[in-house]
């Protein structure tokens, strides 16, 4: 069976204030185009269909579309709810679209009920198991008081909030239950989660807090494929059998460098798994740039970032007036300027506060805090208009 795995459309998300849609547009006329080039049996979407649970009514029209015609070119469609997500708005109309060969789960008690593709070219079905993003706040109760014994969820007690490793495999063991059932058919498993030795980017919303959220790769050792979703850089964590496919375009600074697209695999007759990556090459290329605001503006070799998302950090001593304004008359779609003066300290937050603290009296407090903003002690004219109006405050009834 031939399978497209992608992710993380976000469809509806702004870049630094500005509309992606146009880009997300071109991204999926791509992985439509390929669905067909390909000829592949199934699109997976493990998650993250849109950008925040309320979409914009643009961006429904683009993901229904979107749907719509990868169904009309003969592949099924297997999507699943990410923690972006409104799981049950995205799935509202799942079981009536069943029926058509979509399925939009959101829903997690349903992961049991496997969608079974049966490949264009002849074959065995596939179980195909739709899990969508696992809240264990809200999920987690219901998880562990469907399970026979407490300790399916690693010992944790009722009303004990349960991490992801625990809740993932409450509903793994569900999963496990129904392919028992089904011996010898092959399974794919589509799920939105952190799984450990992933790599992150800024882009994506963190779960939780710590490493509680981190899902460990034995909990997915039992399928033949396992479809990831979550994480914006494309990786393989076990082989091409458990990988990421990656968002389609760059949703941050960090993701620079990064060449976007989908997985094309095959799953043959034994399970075993190949893929490919397919680049997307569509959106508008991200480029940091670094100096001083003249060299910047004045760099002939900057000339290709004339068409980026640019994010400048500016190495003046002090920031130039206008610096962003004059920034976008070179580079249009500059989004993001930083000010890094050469003779800061490379000092935390907290101990830059320190120092200024440390400083005795209000004067001494004042020319600190203003030497950490600037990079620099202050100009004796500076230093005396500080003095005055230190001066002013003191005589302020």
């Amino acid at each position: 069976m031939r399978l497209l795995h992608t992710s993380d459309w976000h469809l509806g998300r702004n870049f630094h204030g500005a509309s992606l849609l146009e880009d997300q547009a071109a991204a999926m006329d791509r992985i439509v185009d390929l669905s067909r080039e390909a000829g592949v049996d199934l699109v997976v979407i493990a998650g993250d269909l849109y950008d925040r649970a309320i979409p914009p009514a643009p961006a429904v029209a683009l993901f229904t579309d979107t749907v719509a015609r990868l169904r009309a070119n003969g592949a099924a469609v297997v999507a699943i709810a990410g923690n972006h997500d409104s799981h049950v708005r995205v799935s509202v109309y799942d079981e009536l679209l069943g029926a058509l060969g979509v399925s939009v789960r959101g829903d997690w008690r349903r992961a049991v009920e496997p969608v079974l593709v049966h490949p264009r070219r002849g074959g065995d079905a596939v179980a195909v198991y739709p899990l969508p993003y696992l809240e264990p706040l809200v999920d987690g109760p219901a998880l562990l008081a469907g399970a026979s014994e407490p300790a399916e969820a690693g010992g944790a007690a009722m009303g004990q909030r349960l991490r992801h490793q625990e809740v993932m495999d409450l509903a793994l063991a569900a999963i496990q239950a129904d392919r028992a059932r089904r011996q010898g058919t092959r399974s794919v498993l589509v799920a939105h989660a952190f799984v450990a030795g992933g790599r992150s980017c800024e882009s994506e919303r963190d779960l939780s807090v710590g490493n509680v959220e981190v899902v460990g790769v034995p909990s997915f050792a039992d399928f033949d494929l396992v479809a990831l979703g979550h994480l914006h850089a494309a990786q393989e964590l076990d082989g091409p059998r458990l990988a990421y496919a990656g968002s389609p375009l760059a949703y941050s600074f960090s993701e620079e460098g990064q060449r976007k697209g989908v997985r094309l695999l095959e799953l043959d007759a034994s399970g075993a798994v190949t893929a490919e990556t397919v680049p997307i090459d569509v959106g508008r290329p991200l480029r940091s740039l670094e100096g001083t605001l003249e060299q910047l503006l004045a760099d002939s070799a900057l000339e290709e970032a004339c068409g980026a998302w640019v994010r400048a950090v500016l190495l003046d001593d002090q920031l130039p007036a206008q610096a962003m304004a004059r920034l976008q008359q070179r580079f249009p779609h500059a989004v993001e300027l930083r000010h890094r003066p050469p003779r800061s300290e490379a000092l935390s937050s907290s101990a830059r506060t320190q120092r200024i603290r440390a400083a005795t009296g209000p004067l001494e407090r004042t020319l600190a805090f203003f030497a950490d903003q600037q990079g620099r002690a202050p100009h004796r004219e500076e230093e005396e208009l500080l003095r005055q109006a230190l001066a002013a405050v003191r005589e302020t009834p």
